[in-house]
C-alpha cells in the first residue's frame, strides 16, 4: 500500500483529503505543519509521496520541498495551494515539486495526479521504461525495439525518454533546451525540432508510440 504524507494547515482540509485518499487505497498520514511533518519522516516513516499546502506556519511549502528534495531526489511532491500566480508556481517547480493544483481542490482530480506522480516515480526509480515493444534502459542510455538495439546519441536518448516519460504532456522547446542544452546559446530553438525529426526517423518502425507536434508549443509522445 502506498503512503502519503498530506501537510495541510486546514484542520477540515487536511481531514477530508486524508479521509478520500483512505477510502481508495491509500494510507495517509495527515500533519497540519511542516514540524509535524518533519517528525513523521524522520520518526521512521516512510513515505510514497507529499501532498503540502504553501502557506502554512513557521516553515512554509517553499522550505519544506526545497529541504526535501536536498535529501531525498526522488520522492514526488505536490503542491495543493490557494496560491495560483505564476510567480509561486515557478517558485515551486524550482524548489524541485513535481506537481501543482489549486485549490478549491477536486479530490477526484487531486486522485489523478496522485495516480500519475506514483506511476512516473515508478518509472525514475526502476530506471526502465517500456511502451510496447520498444524498452529504454536510462541504466545503459540504451533503446531496444523488439529486442534489437536502436543507435541513440546521449542527448537523443534523453530527449525520447523524457517524452515518453510523461505521455501526452506537451514540452516546449524552450523547456526542452533548457534541461538537455544546459544553457548552450549557441543553439537556437530550432534545434529541438532537427532533434525531433532524428528520433522520428529512427523510431520509424515503433508503431507503439509517436512524437506530435503542439503547433506554436512544442512537442509530446502519445502512446497508440
Amino acid at each position: 500500500m502506498f503512503r502519503i504524507l498530506v501537510v495541510e494547515d486546514d484542520k477540515e482540509l487536511n481531514h477530508a483529503v486524508c479521509n478520500y485518499l483512505g477510502q481508495n487505497g491509500y494510507e495517509t498520514t495527515g500533519c497540519l505543519n511542516v514540524n509535524e511533518a518533519y517528525d513523521a519522516m524522520y520518526g521512521g516513516a516512510l513515505f510514497d509521496i507529499i501532498v503540502s499546502d504553501i502557506m502554512m506556519p513557521g516553515v512554509d511549502g517553499f522550505e519544506f520541498a526545497q529541504t526535501i528534495r536536498e535529501q531525498n531526489q526522488e520522492i514526488p511532491i505536490l503542491f495543493m495551494t490557494a496560491r495560483d500566480d505564476f510567480s509561486a508556481k515557478q517558485r515551486g517547480f524550482k524548489a524541485g515539486i513535481d506537481d501543482y493544483m489549486t485549490k478549491p481542490i477536486d479530490l477526484d482530480e487531486l486522485l489523478l495526479h496522485i495516480g500519475a506522480l506514483l506511476r512516473r516515480a515508478k518509472i525514475i526509480n526502476s530506471r526502465r521504461l517500456e511502451a510496447g515493444k520498444l524498452l529504454l534502459d536510462a541504466d545503459e542510455r540504451a533503446a531496444y525495439l523488439d529486442g534489437e538495439e536502436i543507435s541513440l546519441t546521449v542527448r537523443e536518448f534523453n530527449l525520447i525518454y523524457k517524452l515518453l516519460s510523461y505521455p501526452k504532456k506537451t514540452f516546449t522547446r524552450s523547456q526542452l533546451m533548457d534541461e538537455f542544452w544546459e544553457g548552450d546559446t549557441s543553439s537556437g530553438l530550432r534545434t529541438v525540432d532537427v532533434y525531433m525529426t532524428k528520433l522520428r526517423n529512427k523510431f520509424s518502425e515503433c508503431e507503439d508510440f509517436e512524437i506530435v507536434t503542439v503547433h506554436g508549443l512544442g512537442y509530446k509522445a502519445v502512446l497508440k
